[in-house]
């Protein structure tokens, strides 16, 4: 395959991380066809109300996805890539404390929905979909392959895994299966994925029964990723937080309507997180050889965010009407709402990039700060917009909420120059000043 010149990323440098990019990225755009036409035949099976009462659930236990994660896996990365002879040590403390918090979480979850529940959906749905959280100790594998630049690995798992989940719900579907069917088989998906990555690691001359929990090592990750945690939970809070607001205010028939546009608008989200984590060992390079290609790069970086994210949000928005005739005529009426809903993810892009500049600088905590910021935003934006707009005050509470947590760092004072190159990135300042250098 022909590697394109990039600029800030020297072609031989670039080469294998842009080979790993398209793999992942391949699998993630495969994922992802084969999940939006499956949420949208599940969507027209379970009618508006019934997709709200299920998606509480799953919007509950992500609320809590933050906490047992941990915020582990950027660090975990970022340990393997330094330390590849502790590579059992690392992921077997990883995984261990990430178990731990996952069973946690459980009580944490029932105390929280006695104090504000998702309205109509029972605690049982919560707590099968809580099984989750153990599955997804898995992925720590995942940030095993990210170091390894290894991706497509990944990728093979992850196309499988939905390709079955597919056949699943179609099945479900084709049955005429009740609600808590499907309640299991979103459960289900994340075991599923759990199952593949170990399969995957086993058959790549790894082994899971070489790693080995280390007390000094947990408390050195623990140290460094709790402003991640922190963090976490409140991206939780500012990215679902409307969803959950939506069904208690408004009820859950347009629950399930926002649903449809959350689905279809953070679809899209996955392309950052891909691209940004594969390119992260690259940029972590350049910081230590050679300062001013590393400045380079982040600027690149961002760019690079703003060419991806446009064009989407441009063709979401003026082909919402033509997406919702998939549907079934109870969902037409939100596809305003997704032309609003999608501008956000211009901002969730630059954040993605801007968060791996703050790890790599040692200013992990300032995400704290910028997202605590964007989730009050988006739960005071939510409190106002939601009575008198149902779901188009959700988007736009949303929108409102990430522009402003990409660029708290403005005030800022160590780090405002990099909401200076984010905005030189928005406004295509950057891409002009390339034209004409040319």
């Amino acid at each position: 395959m022909r590697i394109p010149n990039i600029p800030g990323f020297d072609k031989q440098a670039l080469e294998k991380y842009f080979k790993n990019t398209g793999m992942a990225l391949i699998g993630k755009v495969g994922s992802l066809l084969i999940k939006m036409l499956v949420s949208i035949a599940v969507a027209r099976y379970l009618s508006k109300d019934r997709l709200g009462i299920i998606t509480g659930g799953v919007t509950y236990v992500y609320l809590f996805s933050a906490l047992a994660t941990l915020g582990l896996d950027q660090f975990v990365v970022k340990e393997l890539h330094q330390f590849p002879q502790n590579r059992d040590k690392i992921l077997g403390t990883s995984f261990w404390l990430k178990v731990m918090a996952s069973l946690a979480c459980i009580p944490l979850m029932w105390f929280a929905y006695q104090v504000y529940p998702a309205k109509d959906t029972p605690f049982l749905f919560i707590l099968i979909l809580s099984a989750v959280g153990v599955a997804q100790s898995f992925n720590i594998i995942d940030s095993y392959f990210q170091s390894e630049v290894k991706s497509k690995y990944i990728m093979q798992v992850q196309v499988i895994g939905n390709l079955v989940s597919a056949g699943i719900k179609l099945v479900l579907i084709y049955l005429k299966m009740p609600l808590i069917c499907f309640v299991y088989a979103y459960a289900l998906d994340f075991l599923l994925l759990a199952i593949g990555y170990c399969i995957t690691y086993q058959r790549k001359g790894r082994s899971l029964f070489n790693w080995r929990f280390n007390g000094p090592l947990a408390s050195k990750l623990l140290s460094h990723s709790w402003p991640l945690i922190i963090s976490g939970i409140m991206v939780s809070l500012y990215m679902k937080i409307d969803q959950l607001m939506i069904q208690n205010i408004a009820g859950i028939k347009e629950a399930g309507a926002y649903a449809t546009v959350a689905t279809l608008s953070e679809a899209w989200n996955f392309v950052p997180t891909v691209i940004v984590s594969t390119l992260f060992p690259a940029i972590l390079n350049a910081k230590r050889d050679d300062p001013a290609r590393y400045a380079k790069r982040i600027q690149n970086l961002y760019d690079l965010m703003v060419y991806l994210s446009l064009p989407v949000a441009l063709v979401i928005t003026f082909a919402s009407s033509l997406i919702y005739k998939l549907y079934t005529p109870e969902y037409a009426y939100a596809a305003p709402t997704l032309s609003v809903h999608i501008w956000s993810g211009v901002f969730v892009f630059l954040g993605a990039a801007n968060s791996q500049y703050l790890i790599a600088e040692n200013y992990a905590k300032l995400t704290f700060l910028r997202t605590g910021f964007g989730a009050i935003v988006n739960i005071v934006l939510n409190l106002l917009l939601i009575p008198h707009m149902g779901m188009m005050g959700a988007a736009i509470a949303t929108l409102i909420a990430y522009a402003s947590s990409a660029f708290f760092i403005v005030f800022i004072p160590k780090v405002h120059k990099q909401a200076i190159m984010m905005f030189k990135s928005l406004f295509l300042v950057s891409l002009f000043q390339k034209i004409i250098k040319r």
